[in-house]
């Protein structure tokens, strides 16, 4: 009867690995998507300059005129609806008076006025968009983010002229108001 030996190795080699940490974070960058509104027939050369990079664009309503959604739509992909200056304008017969859209993974509701969203608004809606008042506004409302970009046209009153940037992932959406003007 022969018996087999063990011989250990004369050398072990060991590596050391790094893994990432569990759960590894999202590898794709943020979508970087400009907000914008009450335009009334005026984009200014600073807010197409704070849209140059946006992956989309949605516009809260009072566009103003086809020529701002001909100049959006140049920029990035476009989501609009109507504002109550845009009802009887030919040029926006067909658009739409609330949109309810995925971006990013977030569900999204856009519609002018704050008014016209549902007091039950669906749980699954994660960003609610809105404009008409010109006052910028972000509102957290538990994990719903109320976003009005505030006026991006002509200043009214003493409100400041602003749009949104909105840096959204898979799980993080980040808002940032930027003033237009002095």
């Amino acid at each position: 009867m022969s018996v087999a030996r063990y011989s250990p190795p004369s050398t072990i080699r060991t590596q050391r690995v790094t893994l990432p940490p569990y759960p590894a974070p999202d590898p794709r960058p943020l979508m970087k998507v400009g907000v914008i509104s009450d335009t009334h027939g005026l984009l200014r050369p600073e807010a197409i300059t704070a849209l140059e990079g946006c992956e989309a664009i949605l516009h809260a309503g009072d566009i103003g005129s086809q020529d701002i959604v001909d100049q959006l739509s140049a920029i990035a992909p476009l989501h609009i609806v109507r504002g109550n200056n845009d009802q009887d304008a030919e040029w926006a017969k067909n658009i739409a008076d609330h949109l309810r859209f995925d971006i990013e993974g977030w569900q999204t509701l856009l519609v002018h006025d704050i008014a016209d969203v549902p007091a039950l608004l669906d749980d699954s809606v994660k960003l609610v968009v809105t404009g008409h008042s010109h006052k910028p506004l972000i509102d957290w409302r538990g994990d719903t983010l109320y976003l009005n970009p505030g006026s991006a046209g002509r200043r009214r009153f003493k409100l400041p002229v602003t749009l949104a940037l909105l840096e959204m992932g898979a799980d993080s959406m980040e808002p940032t108001l930027v003033q237009l003007v002095d």
